[in-house]
């Protein structure tokens, strides 16, 4: 039965109705705020590549983590910018680094916030990969004991949850053993289960000075042209113990959201990544672009595809956005 009777604009003719039949909603609590965070006092220092994005400080971090959260915003990722790098990454395991550090004030001053961790070393390390490096080779194994403390001091500060995202093979069971075994059984992991080795990522090495000093990090991040691969990376990350599974980037790899929420029962995270928000940020500030509309656009897209959780740099502007649009 067809045209006439068939008429699809009936459902679209009203606001409300377009409102009830809607089949995918995107919502503030959908989202999660990454934040950088430095040493030093009363620090807010812009990021030329990331407009409207900041190094922090930990007491102006507090005040900026608590205008996102009273607007529905219930968590936030944190990255650290260290002022000691070595080969090791060891100021990233350091009980007292600015992570550390920036975790136990939040959790002091804003204890309802979920407060999220990222594992990684490339921050911490003078060479800018993600593992330990031997004869320009990346050590796999060697990197997991590094990732493993990093993990246990992030829990001792009172991290909510770790998120590792070195894409060392093995590096889900090597911290959920940790945790476990150190009482923090309850601290579950969001892995970066399929991250590709995207360009997109430019903008947040310039952020976090994490640019590799040599080589790139092809030999274990994922090759863009994979999708079957990222299913094997999302169900060992599974298996191993992640409690939710991210795809990073998120616009240039909707089908790899969509496979993996096929795939998986755990929750799907996705981060729309430096790359994608500088691109926006860009066109909007030439007035190719409404900012708001394409930030609300490309964040439905992102959960349309399958993604309960999505990490993007515009979480404060999106949350005002939708908040703004709520009858």
């Amino acid at each position: 039965m067809g045209f006439p009777r068939q008429r699809m604009r009936r459902l679209r003719e009203s606001e409300p109705l377009r409102r009830m039949v809607r089949e995918t909603v995107l919502a503030p609590s959908n989202l999660i705020y990454p934040l950088f965070v430095k040493e030093g006092t009363d620090q807010q220092e812009a990021i030329l590549s990331m407009p409207g994005q900041f190094r922090w400080s930990i007491d102006r971090l507090l005040k900026e983590a608590t205008d996102v959260h009273m607007l529905g915003v219930p968590a936030v990722m944190l990255f650290g910018i260290p002022d000691h790098k070595d080969e090791r990454g060891s100021s990233g395991y350091d009980p007292n680094g600015i992570v550390q550090r920036a975790v136990r004030a939040l959790k002091d001053h804003l204890p309802g916030l979920f407060v999220m961790t990222d594992v990684c070393i490339d921050e911490y390390t003078s060479h800018g990969h993600c593992g330990i490096v031997k004869d320009g080779r990346i050590l796999n194994d060697e990197t997991l004991d590094c990732l493993r403390l990093m993990a246990k001091t992030h829990a001792e500060a009172g991290a909510d949850m770790v998120a590792p995202s070195d894409m060392m093979d093995g590096r889900v069971a090597a911290i959920r053993d940790e945790l476990d075994q150190g009482g923090f059984e309850h601290v579950p992991i969001m892995s970066y289960a399929a991250k590709y080795a995207s360009c997109l990522y430019a903008p947040f090495r310039e952020a976090a000075s994490s640019s590799p000093v040599f080589g790139d990090r092809c030999s274990y991040q994922m090759d863009p042209a994979n999708a079957r691969e990222a299913v094997r990376e999302v169900q060992a990350d599974v298996e191993e113990g992640a409690d939710v599974v991210m795809v990073k980037p998120a616009l240039a790899y909707l089908d790899i959201i969509a496979r993996t929420r096929a795939e998986v029962d755990v929750p799907v995270a996705a981060f729309q990544v430096s790359g994608e928000y500088s691109m926006i940020k860009a066109a909007a500030q030439q007035g190719w672009l409404d900012e708001s509309k394409v930030t609300l656009e490309t964040l439905l897209s992102i959960k349309r595809a399958g993604a309960d959780l999505i990490l993007t740099y515009f979480a404060k502007d999106a949350a005002k956005f939708l908040n703004a649009a709520t009858p």
